[in-house]
């Protein structure tokens, strides 16, 4: 998040220096909204762990049903269906055409499986650390 807080403040620079011409309530104001941004950030980390540490699969379990459901996708999208249109390409064109039509998925699962490639490369930096819950 510093990343973030640090961009939004740059950006908002030139804006600020416009609208709070005093150079001491300016700070003021950023150090209120840099304070604003990290509380919503803790608040976020901490319904995070406490979503995680439940037992119950509905409430800690979407992730990994995100993750399902992604490699489902995956093995259908660039497995399943391609050997599908070659093995219709045996029985005949009409089976082809047929399968050429049938829906597909969009495009979008490539941005979706990096995010959560992104997502396992951390699971894997805080094992590496020593510092994964499980």
């Amino acid at each position: 998040m510093p990343a973030i807080i640090t961009t939004i403040l740059g950006l908002l620079a030139g804006p600020l220096e416009k609208l709070i011409p005093d150079p001491n309530a300016r700070n003021e104001f950023q150090l209120r909204l840099l304070s604003a941004l990290q509380s919503a950030d803790l608040s976020q980390m901490r319904v995070n762990e406490v979503e995680a540490a439940n037992p119950n699969v509905f409430v800690s379990g979407w992730r990994p049903f995100i993750g399902w459901i992604c490699g489902a996708a995956l093995v259908y999208q660039f497995l399943l269906y391609p050997l599908a249109v070659y093995a219709a390409s045996f029985v005949s064109e009409e089976a082809v055409t047929r399968l050429l039509n049938a829906p597909r998925l969009d495009n979008n699962l490539w941005e979706l499986l990096f995010a959560m490639l992104g997502l396992g490369a951390m699971r894997s930096f805080e094992k590496v650390k020593g510092v994964a819950s499980k």
